[in-house]
């Protein structure tokens, strides 16, 4: 009898609070389906190719193969941008006053073991919640201007910045504090894929408020970058 209270009472709310996200500092991200969570597996914490060999390989790729990537390739780079790496939630990139402001989003279309659809990274569970299914690089694509890396790449990583959440201690300087932290996270990225051997481009012509309409973003949150990746 508890069990089928428990389970009506569950099912009321999630009747009442709907398929949203909430962020940090409790900005919404509104869901088309239900949503669901991915666990990624653990990062790789040491490898063979040293940071000064990625800096100095690392070149923008726009041509890709058909191979797929794996969820570890996701994942490393995914951890790489904002990922956790120390005791009280501090991550790879610097962040003023270790606010976080920025949000990373997935658009996998050949991603093995991962369904084609649109990801929101969660930096400390190290997982992604589905925001809605289906591949979307055509759309991000057509966003971007119509940049061909985009549609070619295996997966795009796509980041966001909520800009209130630095400007409400550090005011109008806060806006450059999130570009650049945007700046830092999409740097490890880069190194990160360089030191795997995928290519990668970063790319910041696209059109805000079509980026804004395909990631269900609100007011608050701003398109700033846009990562493809995939092997060369």
């Amino acid at each position: 009898m508890k069990m089928v209270l428990l389970t009506v009472s569950l099912t009321i709310w999630i009747l009442i609070a709907g398929p949203i996200g909430i962020t940090e500092k409790g900005y919404a991200m509104k869901q088309d389906t239900d949503s669901g969570i991915i666990p990624l597996p653990e990062p790789v914490k040491d490898s063979a190719v040293s940071v000064e060999k990625a800096l100095s390989n690392r070149r923008s790729t726009r041509s890709f193969s058909e191979k797929p990537l794996t969820l570890q390739d996701v994942a490393q780079m995914l951890w790489a941008a904002q990922g956790i790496t120390g005791k009280g939630g501090f991550r790879a990139a610097p962040s003023a006053g270790a606010l976080y402001p920025l949000e990373i989003y997935l658009a996998a279309g050949n991603v093995e073991k991962l369904p084609p659809g649109l990801y929101h990274y969660r930096a400390e569970s190290h997982d992604l919640e589905i925001i809605i299914g289906g591949d979307h690089r055509s759309s991000l694509w057509d966003a971007a201007l119509q940049q061909s890396a985009v549609r070619r790449a295996s997966a795009v990583f796509l980041f966001t910045g909520v800009f209130p959440r630095t400007m409400e201690k550090y005011g109008k300087r806060g806006m450059q504090y999130v570009l650049m932290e945007a700046g830092h996270a999409a740097q490890n990225l880069l190194l990160q894929a360089e030191a795997m051997g995928l290519g990668h481009v970063p790319i910041g012509a696209f059109d805000d408020e079509v980026m804004r309409e395909i990631l269900k973003i609100d007011k608050h949150t701003h398109p700033v970058y846009m990562i493809p990746v995939g092997h060369k």
